[in-house]
């Protein structure tokens, strides 16, 4: 049900620091079951009622990941259940973070996504508003920040790609040297998927974000 062969040799070749998440959305709980037994703790869905569905079914220590984009009326439905929320990409969706968050008692981790591709499709924190954004997030106190995400273009060619990682690594860099210099947590880039992971890893990601590599096409 998956690939076992290019799992595992996934899991040699990532470097010591970066995690895999593997995208688990779409994916029946059989198939995440074999990836976890492979070794895989960390997980990655995109629809709050296929994760609820799949953690009733799976292991209670497997660590789930929100990778798509989050509707500000469906962060009630994963703030318990998610160990990260990697697409933050404004104001109003953190605010209602922050909220359901703190009427849990609960800090949650979060990442800000950026905009580093100029494709209709990718969404994010447009990078002229970064500073600002990110301030006004960071003053949140039931919303821990601790890095950034991002996607590069949807191309063969690997000159965009890995300049797209490099800006969202100077941006990255960026935060880290002035409104979180003094934030350990504020450590992680995921940026990353199955066709262009090693480039994503080159321009220092931390978490990669892998699918089809494991589970196949959709």
């Amino acid at each position: 049900m998956i690939n076992s062969g290019r799992l595992s040799e996934l899991l040699k070749e990532l470097p010591p620091g970066v995690k895999l998440v593997a995208v688990s959305k779409f994916k029946p709980p059989e198939a995440i079951l074999e990836a976890y037994n492979q070794g895989v703790v960390n997980f990655g869905e995109n629809r709050p009622q296929e994760l609820e569905t799949k953690m009733e079914q799976l292991p209670g220590d497997i660590r789930w990941h929100f990778i798509g984009h989050l509707q500000r009326n469906k962060v009630k439905l994963i703030i318990r259940r998610v160990s990260l929320i990697h697409s933050v990409d404004s104001v109003r969706l953190a605010a209602e973070i922050d909220s359901r968050a703190r009427e849990l008692s609960l800090v949650k981790d979060c990442l800000l996504q950026i905009r580093i591709a100029n494709e209709e499709t990718k969404q994010g924190i447009e990078p002229g508003e970064l500073d600002s954004v990110a301030g006004e997030i960071k003053a949140m106190p039931n919303v821990r920040i601790c890095g950034v995400m991002g996607m590069a273009t949807n191309t063969p060619d690997i000159d965009i790609v890995s300049k797209e990682f490099a800006l969202l690594k100077f941006y990255y860099r960026h935060l880290k040297e002035t409104l979180f210099i003094n934030d350990d947590h504020f450590c992680e880039i995921s940026a990353g998927m199955s066709s262009d992971w090693r480039v994503a890893v080159e321009n220092g990601s931390t978490i990669i974000r892998v699918g089809s590599l494991i589970f196949g096409e959709r």
